[in-house]
């Protein structure tokens, strides 16, 4: 099995490739220096959740999908360590369960906040939605200039394509599934 840093350094370059777009171009789309992305599709760097989605975000690309998935008839996932995606200095680890399927246009990821962990999302493509279910602790969600708070028991959907932020409020660890919707094109 390929280690992570390879999946993605190889999806980022597919698609360049199949898009003819030089690195220096990808670089401009996404925000992410040149020599960091050519450190990325060379293996030699794995990104961090916020850098990995500034990418995607740029190249209006699925975050699961610079991840590997399985193709059988069905699927059972689990958060697998040799797959997370670490943000907030790693008090944010989100575990890819089903990385981006192009006939639903939809993912999927198990996230655990360790306390007071904030995480800020820059605003994703417009029309993705996210579905956020708490399984444990509470989190708080800054939706664009509203804030509400979830619980455990508790699911959220929201539009996705303004900036929101993520804090866990508990003293403990707060995790979530979270369901990512994409536009159909």
């Amino acid at each position: 099995m390929k280690s992570l840093n390879q999946t993605i350094g190889k999806k980022l370059k597919q698609i360049r490739t199949i898009r003819g777009m030089s690195l220096e171009e990808a670089a401009d789309l996404t925000g992410v220096s040149k020599p960091m992305l050519g450190q990325i599709e060379r293996g030699q760097s794995v990104p961090t959740v916020t850098t990995l989605w500034k990418i995607a975000t740029g190249l209006k690309t699925p975050l699961s999908s610079f991840l590997e998935g399985s193709r059988a008839e069905y699927t059972v996932a689990a958060p697998d360590a040799a797959g997370v995606i670490l943000g907030n200095g790693g008090k944010m680890r989100a575990y890819p369960l089903f990385t981006y399927d192009p006939l639903r246009s939809v993912e999927t990821f198990y996230i655990e906040f360790d306390p007071d962990c904030r995480h800020l999302s820059d605003r994703h493509e417009d029309g993705v939605e996210e579905h956020l279910f708490v399984l444990c602790g509470t989190l708080r969600l800054v939706l664009g200039e509203q804030s509400v708070e979830v619980r455990a028991g508790q699911a959220i959907r929201f539009r996705a394509d303004i900036p929101h932020a993520y804090h866990n409020l508990s003293g403990d660890r707060c995790t979530v599934y979270n369901t990512i919707f994409y536009p159909h094109h």
